[in-house]
């Protein structure tokens, strides 16, 4: 339950998009990436090293775990407005799919777990130093309707947001498509049928997530724009700007070293 609550795994999850909204964006930024990299690191450490003997158990407290976490953030993510709120509900569905991938209790499990995760904290890192560049007559931009034709007045950021929308969606052939396909095929590698069920569940709520990742970019693209946006802190639009390259094509390349690092480190796990 600790370890839940601390990934924002359903049905732990109630504090996320409250804090995710009121603290300051770059803060987010920063928690909803790297600290859930290193809980979920421990998290396969204490079920594969302490509880190496249950696995038959605890694999079935994570798929229940994962099912929710994915339904929890593809269902409540369609009726935020606020982008910070509607991120929260996609990290608690992300994190449902890393779960997945360490339900599987093999060692192709662990590393599908890393690989989403490492590819997954560059998308929202991106995203939220996007959110962080923008303002508007000094006033965060931070719902939906405030990135009416972004693409006509900052160009390069709605670029960067569409990135890593459509990453985060796992369209590819961006970062996110190649982080969902190494948990659904530990999964479906798994001989059992309750978790190549999930997997096939959490496929359906990849598509229900679509609508909301696909309203941003639409309105960001094809809405008319309500103003002028101020001009971006050089910072943080160097970060956006960076990260989203990394979803495509550079991860292509990225992949080569960051799946043989995933592979031994779950190798030290101990386990097949």
């Amino acid at each position: 339950c600790g370890l839940a609550f601390k990934v924002s795994a359903a049905p732990f999850h109630m504090w996320t998009p409250d804090v995710y909204e009121g603290a300051p964006t770059p803060v987010v930024g920063f928690f909803a990436g790297a600290p859930k990299l290193a809980a979920m690191l421990l998290f396969a450490r204490i079920l594969t090293e302490g509880f190496a003997g249950a696995v038959d158990q605890w694999r079935q407290v994570l798929v229940i775990v994962a099912l929710l976490s994915i339904a929890v953030g593809a269902f409540a993510g369609l009726a935020q407005k606020n982008l910070k709120r509607l991120w929260a509900y996609s990290s608690i569905a992300n994190v449902g799919y890393a779960v997945l991938g360490l339900a599987s209790g093999n060692a192709e499990g662990v590393q599908a777990m890393l690989v989403f995760m490492v590819l997954y904290m560059v998308d929202v890192t991106g995203f939220f130093a996007c959110l962080s560049a923008l303002s508007r007559d000094g006033k965060a931009m931070e719902t939906i309707d405030d990135m009416a034709g972004l693409f006509k007045e900052r160009p390069g950021i709605a670029l960067a947001m569409t990135a890593f929308s459509l990453s985060a969606l796992g369209l590819p052939p961006f970062s996110g498509f190649w982080a969902k396909f190494y948990v659904f095929k530990a999964a479906i590698n798994t001989p059992d049928v309750a978790i190549q069920g999930a997997a096939i569940a959490g496929l359906v709520g990849s598509v229900v997530a679509a609508f909301y990742y696909l309203r941003l970019i639409k309105v960001m693209w094809f809405d008319n724009a309500v103003g002028r946006t101020d001009a971006p802190p050089m910072e943080a639009k160097t970060i956006a700007i960076s990260a989203a390259l990394f979803t495509f094509p550079v991860v292509l390349g990225a992949l080569v070293f960051i799946d043989p690092l995933a592979k031994a480190a779950a190798a030290a796990f101990g386990l097949a």
